[in-house]
Parts: structure tokens; C-alpha cells; sequence
């Protein structure tokens, strides 16, 4: 018996009118030629897009939609064919789910391709910009006629499908409901749940028919997944005893061989749906490529600097093919693009990242301070600061794969048995997936180190999915928590220094340490925002004060990634509005240094405007506001600048969206502007 549902409509786009433009045929069971998504085409035209992202100042994924071309390409030219033959629109007879992340330029690819959901060459130059709907990841909200379920966080997808296949078990006549996945992706917890949860379900009779591919070529981002952490081997073995039922695919880049297990597997689970199938198939991240194939990490990111080299990269791909004129054009075009683009103007003060300030400190407790400090990652340590350490003293490294919740339940044992535990991720992983655990350190009295980078729209490429705007809200309730955003790399390594000799101290006087994390940002920045500055666990810098030049003047409050624009504003407020201004690095963001900013805030008339890169709810300013109020510092008005209830979206550059966002030096000095003129 069904039940009845809210109307919803559907966006998706529907079936292609046309066979794909750069096609290659395959032999269906009934023995019918199917022309489908060329794989070469699909990996050109991600190389283009990558470029093309590249140039604009984002950073791209090659080696997972390369490994994916054959899936993607077999799975679409069958659902496509296989709807035509039902009389139905493609979304009518099916749900896909990529939970691959990664690879969702692939698709956009195959799309163009096949001219449907306003994909084509020419929208796909724009990929990753803010003007583009095609995101760095999937995104329903920006992109309904494409993706049905938002991707981006690897493990979210399976999960999500696993719903959209229960309430397909409640129909009269379910659609079948496809997933592609990674096998980074089958490491996460939620991923894991799903994979023993789809089969319990199906065979109780309450699911739609269910097909999951796995691309399993033992590669994530930091390297070869068996040596980094473990073998997934022994857990897709075990997805039979589980209850699905297993095809094994040696070679998944054999085109006609991954289209016939697709046909047969949609076949059997339409005749019984109390098993669904689980595919794994055998790929090559990277494929295509003889550099990116051999690469540790299979050419995770897109490899190619300019696009100078772009032209032998495509000859590779297509080998002893004939590529397309179109191509050939768009190659052109971006290497022409390349050859006029100047060099910036040099700046006296040559910028670093914050992460080395995080791996000197790291590489110093352990050099000099001798200290038991044990990195546990779970494969983003080259973006977050730790590598470095990691590779100067290996025997105190862990790599426990994909799995951020597990990374920080880890250092909750090692931290109970006397280490200084130190986890990283991005911090839109390490908030989302790692809250509760930092909830049962509390609890177990197991203080944990976290370094958590790309803040806020600092992941501008990456999209909405991978954009942290509420870290501070998500940790900063968190009893015996404090939660920094840094600003430079002189200031990590000082807090940080001053985080594991604190930690030595309170452990050897018997007493149990705070839980520290540093947020951070992923641009680079001067090494310092002032001369000679000192940085000190709890207390707000002062980067700059001429209040006493200026009858009028504002407390800045700005820290992390976007005091560049609170220096930036200060000058424009004195020199062309004749107002001073105290600007200040709050650093500490859930324990407000009162006593620092209550004193600027009364040599500046009781006016503040905070900035950050978070929500205006329940972030650095929330904190502050109510720390003042509680303590009766007398604030005669106060302006938050930071995100309002909306997602971000992609784009080649953060300035791009702090912009949008009215989040940079233009909306400092209009606030305080408003507030004393």
C-alpha cells in the first residue's frame, strides 16, 4: 500500500534529443549498437575546464573524473536508452547519485556532451566562477536540472540515496535508484552505516531497486590509501556478507564491459529488489595520463600549471585520435589567454601560508621541546599545515583514511594515555563531522589539538559544500573549548607553541588541558600584520591605533583571513574620511578578551563593527556582544559584517564572494561611516 506525498516538483533535465556529439558505441544484451558518452572526450574536456578553472584562480580535480569516465559514461548511456525504451523520462525511471564529489566536472562534461541541462562547450568555460552553475561540487540548489541530491562531502551521497530508495520501497512502481562512489568516500562513517543499512532494508522488502558503483583505485588525495592507512579491499570482500549481491570489474576502463554489468545489473535488481547490487570496479585515478596514473595521488588536483602544457597533456589523452576541431579551439584559446597575462606588481613583503607557522611549531615540540606530539590525519595534511611534520618525523604520524569523526575519536585514546594529539581536516569536516566527538573528549577528559583550515569562503572553488560558516558556532558552545582563527604565520607558530607547552604543563601538574582549535584560512598572507608583534593564548592584539589623530574613530574587530581588509579599511578611514580607527585581532573567538577591546571600544566613542569569515549567527561577533553587555561595557552601537542565512556558491577567488557577501574593506568603512557621520 503506498502512501501519499507532497507534490515536489522535479528540475531534472530530460532525456537527450541528440545522440552525444563525441561518441563511441556499445553493444547492448539484445545485441542493439548504443552510441554513448566517448570517455577520452569526457577526460579532454575536463582537462579544458580544469584549465580554464585554473586560470581564473581556482584549483580543479582531474585524477577521480578521469577514473570515472567509463562509469559515467556506461551509467548514462543506459539510463538514457534504457528510458527511451520505457517511454519515460530518464528522472521518471531513475535516481542517480554521484557521491563522488570530485568528479562532478566529468558529468558536466558528459552533459555538454549530449547537450542537455543547458551544458555545453561554451557554458562549461566558466566553470567553478561565480557566474557558473557548474560548482566545483554538485549543488542542487544552484543546479536542479543536473543534480537531483548535492554532493561535495565524500560518504554524504550514499546515505541521501539510501532515503530516495526507501521511499521508492513505498511505491507501486519504484524507480531504480543508481549511486557512484569513491572508495575514499566508502572510509567515512556515514558511508559505512549506509553500506550495511541498504541491504538490512532491502531485504525486508522496504526498498526501491538499488545499484552501487565503486571506482576503487586504492587513491585519495595524500596518496595510496593501503600504504597511507589501510586496505578498502577487505570491506568490499565483505559487502556480499553484508547481503549485496557483488560483481567484481577488474578493468573499469573497459567501456563495453562496465555498459553490459550496468545493463545486467539493472536487469537482475528490477527482478529482486531484496538484493541490491553492489559493482566494484577496478580503475586507474588519473587514466589517461602516464603522469597522473603513476602519480601518488593520481592526479587528485589538475597538475598543470599553465597552459603551455596543455596541448601535450590532450595529445596524451587522445593518444592516436583525432581531436575534436572544438577542442583543439578551446586549447588555443587558453593558451593564447595565457600569454597575455602580466605578472603582478612585487610586493616588499613576500607572503607565506599560516600552515608554516603550524609546521614549525609542530616540527619544534617534538625537535626541540621533545614533547609526544602524534599527528592523526584523515588525507588533507598537504593543505592543512601538518605534512611537513609529518614527513620530517614519520613514527608520529597516523593516517586513518577518509573518516574525520574517526580521526578525532583516535586522539581522544591517544590523549587519555598521555599524548598531544593533533587532528586536521578542513574545517567545514572537522566541525560537521567531528562535534560530537569533541563533545566526548570533553566528557572522557581527553583534550585534542585540532588544526582546521579553509575558513569560511576561503574554499571558493570548492563550493557551498565545503565552506565552513559556522565553525565557531558548532565548537564554541563546547565546554573546556577554545577555538582561535589565525591571522599569519608568526602568530600559529606562537600560539601553537604555546598550546603544547601549556598542554605539558597541565598534564605534569595533574590537571586536564583544554581542547584548542586553530582555524585558518588557505590564502597566503605577510608573514605578520604588525612589527614586533606579540601573540598570546586569550588575548586580542592591537594591529593598529591612530584614534588620538581623529575627533572621530571606530574599534575595528576583525581577525583570521580577513584582517588584510580590516588594514585596508583602516587607511581608507583616515585618509579619505578623516576617521580613526583601533583595529583589533580578536584571535581567541568563544572567550572574548574584554579587557583589550572594552578599552578600545571607550577610546573610540563605544562604536565597534566586527567582521568575519562566518555567520553573523552564533560567531566571533555573537560572542563578543554579549561578553561586553554581560560585563557593562557601555557600547553605543555596534554593526556585525559576516554571511547572512544563505550559502555560498563557487568561485575562481574568495574576494569574489566577500565582496558579494559585503564581507571586505568597502563594507568596514560604510558601517563605520554610518555609524559616526
Amino acid at each position: 500500500m503506498s502512501i501519499h506525498t507532497l507534490p515536489v516538483t522535479s528540475k531534472l533535465h530530460g532525456n537527450p534529443t541528440q545522440k552525444p556529439q563525441w561518441g563511441k558505441t556499445v553493444k547492448t544484451a539484445s545485441g542493439e549498437t548504443l552510441a554513448v558518452a566517448n570517455p577520452t572526450a569526457t577526460r579532454a574536456l575536463i582537462a579544458l575546464m580544469d584549465m580554464a578553472a585554473v586560470q581564473g584562480g581556482a584549483a580543479s580535480h582531474f585524477g577521480g573524473p578521469s577514473a570515472f569516465a567509463e562509469i559515467m559514461s556506461s551509467v548514462f548511456g543506459f539510463m538514457f536508452w534504457q528510458s527511451e525504451k520505457d517511454k519515460k523520462q530518464w528522472g521518471e525511471a531513475f535516481h542517480f547519485v554521484n557521491d563522488a564529489g570530485h568528479c562532478e566536472n566529468g558529468i558536466y562534461a558528459l552533459r555538454a556532451n549530449y547537450n542537455v541541462g543547458g551544458a555545453s562547450l561554451e557554458t562549461l568555460r566558466g566553470f567553478r566562477s561565480i557566474e557558473s552553475v557548474f560548482t566545483g561540487h554538485g549543488e542542487a540548489h544552484l543546479n536542479p536540472h543536473g543534480v537531483y541530491i548535492s554532493n561535495g562531502p565524500l560518504g554524504s551521497g550514499l546515505p541521501q540515496a539510501q532515503g530516495l530508495a526507501l521511499a521508492e520501497g513505498l511505491s507501486s512502481n519504484p524507480r531504480t535508484t543508481i549511486c557512484t562512489i569513491s572508495d575514499g568516500g566508502c572510509m567515512e562513517g556515514e558511508a559505512r552505516e549506509a553500506m550495511a543499512a541498504i541491504p538490512g532494508f532491502a531485504a525486508k522488502g522496504k526498498l526501491g531497486p538499488f545499484i552501487l558503483i565503486a571506482s576503487d583505485n586504492n587513491t585519495k588525495l595524500s596518496g595510496r590509501i593501503d600504504s597511507d592507512s589501510f586496505s578498502m579491499e577487505p570491506t568490499f570482500r565483505a559487502m556480499k556478507d553484508l547481503g549485496w549481491k557483488t560483481i567484481h570489474v577488474e578493468d573499469g576502463h573497459d567501456l563495453q564491459k562496465v555498459f553490459s554489468t550496468v545493463e545486467s545489473a539493472y536487469q537482475d535488481v528490477k527482478k529482486n529488489p531484496q538484493q541490491p547490487i553492489f559493482i566494484w570496479a577496478k580503475t586507474i585515478k588519473g587514466k589517461g595520463v602516464a603522469k597522473t596514473e603513476s602519480s601518488s595521488s593520481g592526479g587528485h588536483g589538475f597538475p598543470l600549471k599553465t597552459a603551455n602544457e596543455l596541448p601535450a597533456f590532450l595529445q596524451e589523452i587522445y593518444k592516436d585520435q583525432e581531436m575534436p576541431h572544438a577542442f583543439k579551439q578551446w586549447e588555443q584559446e587558453l593558451v593564447q589567454a595565457e600569454a597575455k597575462k602580466t605578472e603582478g606588481s612585487a610586493s616588499d613583503v613576500k607572503p607565506v601560508k599560516i600552515q608554516d607557522g603550524v609546521a614549525k611549531a609542530l616540527i619544534d615540540g617534538v625537535e626541540k621541546l621533545g614533547l609526544p606530539v602524534i599527528s592523526v590525519s584523515s588525507d588533507l595534511q598537504g593543505s592543512t599545515g601538518v605534512e611537513g611534520f609529518r614527513k620530517k618525523f614519520p613514527q608520529h604520524a597516523l593516517e586513518v583514511g577518509i573518516a574525520e569523526a574517526n580521526m578525532v575519536s583516535v586522539a581522544i585514546g591517544l590523549s587519555k594515555q598521555g599524548f598531544i594529539p593533533i587532528v586536521d581536516t578542513f574545517a567545514q569536516f572537522g566541525v560537521t563531522k567531528g562535534a560530537l566527538p569533541f563533545i566526548m573528549s570533553g566528557l572522557s577528559e581527553a583534550p585534542v589539538i585540532g588544526i582546521f583550515s579553509h575558513t569560511g569562503f576561503q574554499d571558493a572553488a570548492d563550493g557551498a559544500s565545503h565552506q565552513a560558516l559556522a565553525y565557531v558556532a558548532m565548537l564554541g558552545a563546547i565546554p573546556h573549548v577554545d577555538v582561535y582563527t589565525l591571522t599569519c604565520a608568526e602568530e600559529a607558530y606562537a600560539l601553537l607553541t604555546q598550546t603544547l607547552t601549556r598542554f605539558t604543563e597541565d598534564r605534569k601538574a595533574g590537571k586536564t588541558p583544554r581542547s584548542t582549535i586553530f582555524f585558518l584560512g588557505r590564502e597566503t598572507f605577510p608573514p605578520a600584520f604588525v612589527t614586533g608583534a606579540q601573540y598570546q593564548l586569550g588575548a586580542a592584539q592591537v594591529v593598529s591605533d591612530n584614534s588620538k589623530d581623529f575627533s572621530k574613530s571606530v574599534t575595528l574587530v576583525v581577525g583570521g583571513s580577513l584582517l588584510a581588509y580590516g588594514v585596508k579599511a583602516a587607511k581608507i578611514l583616515a585618509a579619505k574620511h578623516n576617521i580613526g580607527t583601533i583595529l583589533i585581532n580578536p584571535s581567541i573567538m568563544n572567550h572574548p578578551d574584554v579587557k583589550t577591546i572594552s578599552q578600545a571600544v571607550s577610546q573610540s566613542g563605544g562604536f565597534i563593527v566586527s567582521l568575519e569569515d562566518h555567520r553573523r549567527i552564533g560567531g566571533q561577533s555573537a560572542y563578543l556582544a554579549q561578553a561586553l553587555l554581560n560585563q557593562g561595557v557601555a557600547v553605543k552601537k555596534m554593526i556585525s559584517l559576516g554571511a547572512s542565512d544563505e550559502f555560498g556558491r563557487s568561485s575562481y577567488q574568495a574576494d569574489h564572494l566577500y565582496k558579494i557577501h559585503h564581507m571586505n574593506e568597502e563594507a568596514l568603512v560604510e558601517a563605520a561611516l554610518s555609524m559616526v557621520k
